[in-house]
């Protein structure tokens, strides 16, 4: 398995593969076929030197592994897991205070009125306390 602090750098074995995270069974075995053949050593018509794996060779062997994982039901299932909990869980939130100070006032059943009546949206970038993904909160006016 890959050490959750790897993760977050290295591509997901569903990358690796080309997959999204929901693929079937027969994507994924589909997908591994496929990228075996374009990644074998044979296809680089090199003598491989075994002791300095070269980076064909490197993304063979990360398509080997992602199969190795992804084929099985019960450790794809703890691969999801791990990939699930090394992924940030944070969330983000503004108050309606914090709105009120940039203009947009909000009402109890949640309507949003801009101060200002020629802006017809605003926005606002919330960043997440736990990593450095931010996101752009987009406002529109309520007509």
């Amino acid at each position: 398995m890959v050490p959750g602090s790897n993760i977050s750098i290295q591509k997901t074995l569903y990358e690796v593969l080309s997959v999204s995270e929901d693929a079937t069974y027969d994507e994924i075995r589909a997908a591994y076929k496929s990228a075996a053949l374009n990644t074998h050593p044979d296809k680089a018509h090199q003598t491989p030197d075994l002791s300095i794996p070269s980076s064909e060779q490197q993304e063979f062997l990360s398509v080997q592994k992602a199969w190795e994982i992804l084929r099985h039901p019960a450790s794809r299932e703890d691969y999801d897991k791990q990939l699930q909990s090394s992924r940030c869980g944070d969330y983000f939130s503004i108050t309606s205070c914090e709105l009120g100070e940039m203009g947009i006032l909000v009402s109890e059943d949640g309507e949003v009125h801009h101060q200002t009546p020629d802006s017809a949206s605003a926005s606002v970038v919330l960043g997440c306390a736990s990593c450095s993904l931010k996101v752009r909160l987009v406002i529109n006016q309520s007509s």
